[in-house]
């Protein structure tokens, strides 16, 4: 067995899932209400009161920005809208507590766990096989384990034959990811699939947790939310200022965490803890029954993912025997076309047409999520399982974290360009909407570009976007950035939400590049997220911040300057503002600068009992 940095960190045990109260539901509710009123007001003011009409050319772009945030915010808020209470269903015993319809009723249930594979180490994917061959269940079941290996490797074949699971390959990598697990649902038969990557650690208990929720017939599939184990963990708030200043630090950290939620020092450089997302983001989206799949650590219905493929796969054939029929009508200057040659053109298009029940698409998990969604017919339903049932390994180095945003970013943005789920058939408002929420985030990038540069336009020049930075200003503007940090704490209870914040602001060099590559029409390509640390620094990859922070620094230096001597346009509330303004703007880049240096703690040479254990 090879040596992994991660083997030290072992023991580390998942979070439990944010608790529900009914009344900080209520008061976030009420102060999302509110911060969107007066969000309302002051973007209503902005745009007829406030406006610099002898600089329209940096007061528009600014007030524009600022409507498309807010349009964002309203999105966020329908987003968080509703909680529910966490609650584990009891596991079904026989596969017509399932499937009331099944024509084999009284057998136990079969399930097939998928890793999917390409040039991961086999020693890593052998460490999740080992922890998928411990899972538990209360009743009778049928576990069945393969690996799909698109490597087509040797060594993982020894591997799965000395662990006993099943060895899956194919000749060629046709539709990656989403086809390599096409052709496992061709050769595999379970009720139910359970789908991992790699680097997937599955929880003994996460078949009995789950499988309850299939007890409705309409779930197609039920998402686990991600947790990376080897994350660094840092020093807390509460222990560094125990450190420095004893029993009053502790106190003191104590009631400030209780509020903001763990306030880490040196923990997560990349901001890759998906405790948000899940916790907050796409748990709040049951209620709308919108929450997608993510890929890893999901468990899908096999007739729903079958259903929906044949349901894609006839309305392709059809459309393309319709665009054949136009194209010989046209030539041939006929009205109708032969039935001998309406056979030929359909059994054609069949056999051109794909049977994909994963979409071939970077983003395979999301689409699959639209079109099944979609299905009003059969009304199928997600859910957003609360706990933690699997482990997985973060992006160790700021490549391999670019790789994979990259990866999200232009996967959800060719979705929007090419097949909008804002205008798709099937999909409820609700749904349409939550949907847009993800991708509306991705464009964000375009308006972060001019809250980045604002600061220093204004620093430079003296002009002012707004009509003066008056007692006005500060009375609109306050209220409301004080209402929203209110509500937002409330709707995130117990997770510090800065260093999201921060990142998404620092995201933009990434989401701007893979903006301009789907609207060249550049196909986003599969890349696999190395799964080892890259070596050296990766400045080269933060030019961009640094270029902001640099650009703000020179400019507070100049606005500072040119005021203390009296000339100019510059006033002393605007320079200040501004400043503020962009120091907040430099420490989010700062975050970002920093993951570039970031070096992990050296690896103990001392064998650890974990160590001994796997070895």
């Amino acid at each position: 067995m090879a040596d992994f940095y991660f083997q030290r960190f072992e023991d580390r045990r998942p979070p439990a899932p944010l608790p529900y109260s009914m009344w900080r539901e209520m008061a976030w509710q009420f102060l999302a209400t509110l911060a969107l009123v007066i969000g309302a007001w002051y973007i209503h003011w902005r745009w007829t009161q406030s406006l610099n009409w002898d600089a329209l050319w940096f007061a528009i772009p600014l007030v524009l920005a600022e409507t498309l945030a807010y349009v964002g915010l309203i999105l966020f808020v329908i987003n968080l809208w509703r909680d529910q209470p966490v609650v584990l269903p009891d596991p079904p015993a026989l596969v017509e507590d399932t499937d009331p319809a099944t024509p084999e009723p009284g057998r136990a249930i079969a399930v097939d766990v998928l890793f999917a594979t390409y040039n991961e180490d086999p020693d890593l994917v052998r460490l999740g096989i080992r922890d998928a061959k411990a899972i538990t269940y209360p009743h009778p079941i049928d576990i069945r384990i393969h690996v799909l290996d698109d490597g087509r490797r040797s060594e993982m074949r020894a591997v799965c034959e000395e662990e006993g699971v099943g060895y899956i390959t194919r000749s060629t990598n046709e539709g990656y990811k989403a086809g390599n697990l096409r052709n496992a649902m061709e050769r595999t038969s379970g009720d139910f699939i359970v789908i991992c990557d790699a680097d997937t650690r599955p929880f003994p208990t996460i078949l009995q947790h789950t499988l309850g929720h299939f007890r409705d017939p309409r779930v197609a599939w039920v998402q686990t939310p991600q947790w990376f184990y080897d994350l660094p963990e840092g020093e807390t708030l509460t222990q560094r200022l125990g450190r420095r200043l004893g029993r009053l630090g502790r106190w003191t950290g104590r009631a400030v965490e209780s509020v903001t939620g763990t306030i880490a020092f040196g923990a997560d450089p990349f901001v890759s803890d998906p405790q948000m997302f899940y916790d907050v983001i796409l748990r709040r989206r049951n209620w709308a029954n919108a929450a997608f799949c993510c890929g890893a650590g999901s468990i899908h219905r096999r007739e729903a993912v079958m259903e929906a493929a044949l349901r894609s796969f006839g309305a392709s054939v059809e459309r393309r025997v319709i665009q054949t029929e136009e194209e010989v009508t046209l030539a041939s200057r006929e009205r109708s076309v032969a039935p001998e040659l309406m056979a030929a053109i359909r059994t054609e298009a069949v056999v051109a047409e794909v049977l994909t029940p994963y979409r071939f698409h970077v983003s395979e998990d999301i689409y699959t999520s639209i079109v099944l969604h979609s299905d009003r017919e059969r009304g199928w339903k997600s859910v957003l399982h609360p706990t933690i049932e699997s482990k997985m390994l973060s992006p160790q180095d700021l490549l391999s974290w670019t790789i994979q945003r990259f990866k999200y970013a232009g996967g959800s943005l060719d979705i929007l360009f090419h097949d909008n789920p804002l205008f798709r058939r099937g999909l409820t408002l609700p749904q349409r909407l939550m949907y847009g929420s993800t991708f509306w985030s991705y464009l964000g990038s375009i308006w972060n570009v001019i809250f980045l540069l604002a600061p220093a336009i204004y620093l430079f020049t003296g002009i002012a976007p707004v009509s003066a930075y008056t007692a006005d200003f500060f009375v609109h503007v306050i209220p409301f950035l004080v209402m929203l940090e209110l509500a937002m704490m409330m709707g995130t209870w117990g997770i510090a939400g800065y260093a999201s914040k921060t990142s998404y602001l620092a995201f933009f060099p990434i989401g701007l590049k893979a903006l301009w590559a789907v609207a060249r029409g550049q196909k986003i390509s599969f890349p696999v997220t190395p799964k080892d640390r890259q070596s050296g620094t990766f400045l080269r990859l933060v030019r961009p911040q640094i270029a902001v922070i640099v650009l703000t620094a020179v400019s507070a230096v100049w606005a500072v300057t040119w005021l203390l001597l009296g000339h100019g346009s510059w006033s002393v509330t605007g320079v200040v503002t501004n400043i503020l303004w962009g120091i907040n703007n430099c420490l989010a880049m700062a975050g970002m600068i920093r993951a570039a240096l970031w070096n992990p703690e050296p690896e103990p040479t001392t064998v650890t009992e974990t160590e001994e254990i796997t070895a």
